[in-house]
This record gives C-alpha cells, structure tokens and sequence, in this order.
C-alpha cells in the first residue's frame, strides 16, 4: 500500500466535517506513543514553548541524576545516548533552532559538569563532538544578537 501524499491528505482534511476530523485525531493517538506525545504537546504546550523548555531540562537533569549511579560506562552510554533521542524527538516537536540549541547546550554542559568520565570513551568523545557541531550548524542560522548569545554558552562549555 503506497502512503499519501501531504498535499493530498490536506486537500482531503479540509472537505471533512469536525466530528470525522476528531474521529481521526482520536484514531492517530491510539496509533501510536510518539502521535500521542506530539498532540499532547500541539494541545497543551505549543503556546507556552519557555515552559516545555523548563519542562525538557528537569527530565534531563533526572536522567543525570540517575547516571550519577551508574559506575559501569557502558550503560551511562546507553543512557546518554537514549536521552539524546529523547531531545531530538523534542526539537522535533518545538521545531525552533534557537530552542533546540538551548535544549542540546543544556545537554553539553549537563555531560560536561556530571563527572562521568566521557573522556575515557571514544564513543562518548564522538557523541559530544557531534552534538557540538550540531549546535553550531542551528546556530548559525540564527539571528547574529541569538549567535552571540550561544555562543558565548557554547565557549562556557569548551572551557
């Protein structure tokens, strides 16, 4: 079965009357976990983005917490690497690069100041590397007053 396209699907959408409309939505959340989480937060968050970013570092700093306790390196891998998924199914959801910079700048700092010891692994060197080119690729496309203001977070964590 070949999928539709958007355009399409938006064509079809504005012809149906509010009642099927919601049957869908209802039908598109029961589908799946992530459609669920994405209505939810188009529903109750999308107006107030500042919250959901307070909202996103807290889940980060419990996800730190709970790698305070891990000794074996291998797993903090794991979970550093489960928690960046977390955070790019966010930036997906807020879809602002000033946001998702902010997001992945709170992450750097939050692996840099957590005393896991991410030197000692090339896997984890990689993973910060690659999140700080990240970062600088959605700074770029910023205002230059927003760049400036990155930047200078992103040299607190170089330091």
């Amino acid at each position: 079965m070949k999928a539709a396209g958007l355009s399409d699907i938006k064509k079809e959408l504005e012809f149906l009357e509010p009642k099927k409309l919601l049957e869908l939505c209802i039908a598109l959340a029961k589908y799946k976990k992530d459609n669920k989480e994405y209505l939810g937060f188009l529903l109750f968050e999308e107006h107030d983005k500042t919250q959901f970013i307070k909202e996103v570092k807290l889940e980060i700093d419990e996800h730190f917490e709970l790698l305070k306790l891990q000794s074996n390196l291998y797993y903090a891998k794991k979970s550093l690497r489960k928690l960046l998924r977390i955070i790019t199914k966010y930036t997906k959801y807020v879809d602002d690069k000033g946001l998702s910079a902010e997001m992945y700048i709170y992450f750097c700092a939050k692996l840099k100041n957590s005393g896991i010891p991410y030197h000692k692994s090339q896997m984890l060197v990689n993973l910060m590397e690659q999140q700080l080119k990240k970062i600088n690729t959605l700074i770029t496309t910023l205002h230059p007053d927003l760049q400036n203001d990155f930047l200078n977070d992103l040299e607190k964590i170089d330091n």
